[in-house]
């Protein structure tokens, strides 16, 4: 009796794990669940009593990096459409952290829309202050129509349903993709609007020899959705160093995509071939808007401040010009790196972009050109300073990872990413389903713009690109504060767009107001 009463049990418990791990497998909704059937629970099930164990046992909300638990949840939370408030209030040391970040809201803030009054607008559209192309008069300038966009990230460093994933949610949010070093793809084209980024490789437009081909670019432009021309420099977490695409991660798609042969690292040079000096870069992007008719820019960390007072010197006389610059930090991601490059080579974001910035402004010419943000300011508060501090637009990279689906496993360089979105494995791939995760980036991107509007509304303006320095204070370890002009050296009203970009932008703001109310 007991035998047939324990092989019932059995019977009932393996019936149930076959049950479980056939809906594991054929939902869409969970890529570990859908990789990892049955076992993938525990994951969820951890997760959930992570707080407790984790305030009495391992780290606490803020301690994990890169990124704390606290905000890996609110990109979580925000990219489901689900509570990403936090209660009880905030378990930051305030008083006793130096470099303390506080926005200093106004007395009378503006008023924030909600669902279902008139001017609420769902979509939380927030452009540009300034015209990409616009002070060079490129032939196809424009006004970006979100400042939060999607940073470099190549095909090939993530996988092919993630860039799909990415470009399906750009293109529902009203964003930028920018296509990474890695070329364009096929994944690309599903309706996001495209950054086309050149770097050291110059994959899909080099010839046999890995130099720049002219008409392979022009090809690529006129095939696709490209809006602009960014040219890589470096990026922070591995500045002064080419790219690295390991070779476990290349597939027959990748190097024909590339232009590199199989069963070898994708190592990119650390310089490029088509410039050698700030004079020959300025003639080279010249060339570039002019067979094009883009806006071009380039994107690099900062190191030396020498090159940037060249380049803004060269520009001076108004007859070359980059149309935007892409600042990244030093402690921004990457799918491989060697360490000490991306702990000890490059300034850190606010560093860097204020060194850079204060060049341009200096000589009254940062008026002229968009500037581009990026090294982890996927956050509310990291990207209104980083706004304040003269950024125009902000690049989302690691965060628009984990609103598709990154748990932070840190595996992007060994080709084992659990969730499929930094792997070229196929069976790991097939966990990450691309219309799902597109509603999530779009969730995010739309999240984080509505917090910097009710951020901006609580500091009295209606567009981020309004906020000033006064709005910003940083705790010091002597219960003081500093400002941005003491702290960066910042003049008055630096890193405010002109007076005719405030004003358009503000009569735009209130346009979209009226079209809600309409």
């Amino acid at each position: 009796m007991w035998i047939a009463f324990i092989i019932i049990v059995v019977l009932v418990v393996l019936v149930g794990l076959g049950a479980l791990a056939y809906y594991d497998l054929t939902q869409k909704q969970h890529a570990i669940l859908r990789n990892f059937p049955i076992i993938g629970h525990f994951r969820y099930w951890l997760e959930a009593v992570g707080p407790e164990l984790r305030q009495y046992i391992v780290t606490d909300n803020n301690e994990e990096r890169p990124f704390s638990r606290d905000q890996r949840r609110w990109v979580y939370a925000s990219s489901k459409k689900q509570n990403n408030y936090f209660g009880f209030g905030t378990d930051n040391e305030l008083e006793q952290s130096p470099n303390y970040l506080i926005i200093r809201h106004v007395a009378f803030p503006l008023h924030d829309c909600h669902e279902g009054e008139p001017g609420y607008d769902p979509s939380y559209r927030v452009p540009c202050a300034k015209i990409m192309g616009g002070h060079r008069k490129r032939d196809k300038a424009f006004r970006p129509e979100s400042i939060v966009n999607i940073s470099a990230m190549s095909y090939g460093s993530l996988s092919h349903a993630a860039i799909e994933a990415l470009n399906r949610g750009c293109k529902t949010a009203g964003c930028l993709h920018n296509t990474g070093e890695g070329g364009v793809s096929k994944h690309h084209m599903h309706g996001g609007e495209l950054i086309w980024q050149l770097g050291t490789g110059y994959f899909g437009c080099r010839d046999a020899r890995g130099d720049f081909d002219l008409a392979k670019f022009k090809h690529v432009v006129e095939q696709n959705e490209i809006r602009a021309i960014e040219i890589k420099m470096s990026q922070g977490a591995k500045p002064g160093l080419g790219g690295v695409l390991p070779s476990v991660k290349i597939t027959h798609e990748l190097a024909e995509i590339r232009g590199i042969p199989m069963g070898q690292d994708c190592l990119s040079p650390s310089s490029h071939s088509a410039f050698s000096d700030e004079d020959s870069l300025l003639d080279f992007v010249e060339h570039l808007a002019a067979e094009t008719g883009l806006p071009v820019g380039i994107k690099s960390a900062v190191g030396e401040i020498g090159f940037w007072q060249r380049m803004a010197d060269l520009m001076l006389d108004g007859k070359r010009g980059v149309d935007f610059i892409a600042i990244d930090g030093g402690e921004g991601g990457t799918g491989a790196a060697p360490l000490v490059f991306s702990d000890h080579v490059a300034f850190p974001y606010k560093i860097g972009f204020t060194k850079v910035f204060a060049e341009f402004a200096k000589r009254k010419i940062d008026q002229n050109v968009v500037f581009i943000g990026s090294g982890r300011l996927g956050f509310p508060d990291a990207a209104l300073f980083a706004i304040g501090l003269g950024a125009d637009l902000i690049n989302v990279a690691r965060e628009a990872m984990m609103a598709i689906g990154c748990i932070q496993a840190q595996k992007c360089h060994t080709n084992h990413c659990p969730t499929g979105v930094a792997t070229q494995n196929e069976w790991l791939v097939r966990g990450l389903d691309p219309t799902n995760k597109a509603t999530r980036l779009a969730n995010y991107i739309l999240t984080l713009r509505k917090e910097l509007l009710r951020l901006s509304r609580a500091c009295g303006v209606v567009h981020p690109a309004l906020i000033r320095h006064e709005h910003f204070n940083i705790l010091n370890e002597q219960f003081g504060t500093m400002g941005i002009d003491e702290l960066f050296g910042y003049e008055q009203n630096w890193g405010l767009p002109s007076d005719d970009q405030q004003r358009d932008i503000s009569t735009i703001m209130q346009e979209l107001v009226a079209m809600q109310v309409s």
